[in-house]
């Protein structure tokens, strides 16, 4: 299958009213940030879950209207099954959320239905009976605030770093503007810079949000 008009070069090619029509159509998604972590003993409820396209293809990426729908069914879905939903993005080949989800097993249960879910749907599509759309989804338990804080700038920088965008704020699929919008820019920029991103990467320079 060709990925030529993946989501990732549609969305280059675009011209900025054209981005700007699909920004407005995902804010109906925005959730802001709610209550800071409490780090009050060795256990946690706060995860970084993350799943990833079997050999990274861009399956979700194959049109932005499968980014648009995956993208709710993933929110709706982990609204439903955590506590709190901190922080998102999809990308056209992997999702990454941070979460409080007191019931984690349940939740990657229910994250593997609606892998099973849109690969059947997927398949079916684009004629690719049997074909393997996911790995499994994998969860990392936060260890501290400064982990967390590192996770959540992990996750809305993933379009950036992955050469998407420029800006937090500029790709559609992710959490970056309730985010913004709830601590503000200099606050997120302050939590930029406090909380580096460890393992995640190394002299990273605070980005554009």
């Amino acid at each position: 299958m060709s990925h030529d008009h993946s989501t990732m070069y549609r969305w280059r090619n675009m011209t900025p009213d054209e981005q700007i029509e699909v920004m407005k159509e995902r804010r109906q998604l925005r959730r802001p940030l709610h209550s800071p972590p409490h780090f009050q003993s060795d256990s946690t409820t706060y995860y970084l879950i993350t799943a990833a396209c079997f050999e990274h293809q861009p399956i979700i990426g194959q049109s932005l209207s499968r980014m648009k729908q995956f993208e709710a069914d993933l929110v709706a879905l982990l609204t439903e099954c955590c506590d709190q939903l901190f922080a998102w993005t999809v990308l056209p080949n992997h999702y990454r959320a941070l979460v409080d989800a007191g019931r984690v097993r349940e939740l990657t249960i229910e994250l593997g239905r609606l892998h099973g879910r849109n690969s059947y749907r997927w398949n079916t599509e684009e004629g690719a009976s049997g074909r393997k759309c996911w790995f499994n989804s994998a969860e990392t338990a936060m260890k501290s605030e400064g982990h967390f804080y590192a996770s959540i700038n992990y996750v809305l920088h993933n379009a950036v770093r992955h050469g998407y965008v420029k800006k937090w704020s500029d790709w559609p699929f992710c959490s970056a503007e309730p985010y913004l919008a709830s601590i503000g820019y200099e606050k997120a920029k302050e939590i930029w810079l406090r909380f580096p991103l460890f393992d995640y990467g190394k002299d990273w320079d605070p980005p554009d949000l």
